[in-house]
């Protein structure tokens, strides 16, 4: 069985959940984007020795993009969370916290106003209501607190291209069963898709100022087009993903 083929049977089963259960569907997303977003985090935060600040990876998946920002957050309590308990298994072996929790029914096991930064790496493009997902990030933030979210860009610079040529943008997808009418293979759950502009209003209407939009490639880009896309993340409106700084306000 292919991976989209194991993970379009697991969905028509049980729906989202076993979906995103299946060990099948990725759970990590590139190198690049992870180190951008972390060099980021990291220079928000400044060093421990200011003073240890907690920082919390909501969906943090295999546990991928924690391990890449951890030497950068050198001597910051840096804790994992996912609802996946195959994501949380994976994740043990990356990084020394991890625990289950959820955005939705009941919140995150945390208290308010007890966490100094968040990354949320990936995870409002699979999420049926991200309205109240941010109205939970903003509530375990500090005021002042990070906010690092990082989601692909539906108007990526060869997405306006395959638009214009009617063909299906890459990272949308109609259907948890198969691809259609996009290229790639793999079915990994987006709903939602936002572009730089749509997204600054998203966040700022969910109580965060926005400080910074960056860009950052994308790891499923053909080779030989790898160095446009790399170019391209220097106008963030075009680049194939979004890495957003807001701070809680």
């Amino acid at each position: 069985m292919t991976p989209a083929t194991t993970a379009s049977t697991t969905a028509v089963r049980g729906g989202l959940r076993d979906f995103y259960e299946d060990p099948a569907v990725p759970v990590a997303s590139g190198t690049p984007r992870s180190l951008r977003q972390a060099r980021m985090l990291a220079a928000a935060l400044g060093p421990a020795t200011a003073g240890v600040k907690t920082v919390l990876d909501i969906g943090c998946g295999d546990g991928t993009a924690a391990a890449t920002a951890a030497p950068l957050l050198a001597g910051h309590h840096l804790i994992g969370v996912d609802w996946s308990q195959d994501a949380l298994r994976r994740a043990h072996a990356r990084i020394p916290y991890a625990i289950r929790g959820e955005l939705t029914e009941g919140g995150l096991p945390f208290r308010t106003a007890s966490g100094d930064a968040v990354l949320f790496s990936e995870v409002v493009e699979h999420l049926v209501d991200p309205d109240s997902a941010l109205d939970e990030i903003r509530r375990v933030l500090r005021p002042g607190g990070h906010l690092m979210l990082s989601t692909p860009n539906l108007a990526a610079w060869y997405n306006r291209a395959l638009l214009l040529a009617g063909v299906q943008p890459v990272f949308s997808e109609v259907s948890l069963r198969a691809i259609h009418g996009r290229p790639g293979s793999k079915v990994v759950g987006h709903l939602r898709l936002y572009t730089a502009r749509a997204l600054r209003e998203f966040v700022t209407a969910s109580g965060f100022k926005v400080v910074r939009l960056a860009g950052a490639p994308f790891h499923g880009v053909p080779r030989p087009l790898r160095p446009l896309d790399r170019l391209a993340c220097a106008v963030p409106s075009a680049a194939s993903i979004l890495l957003l700084h807001a701070r809680r306000t």
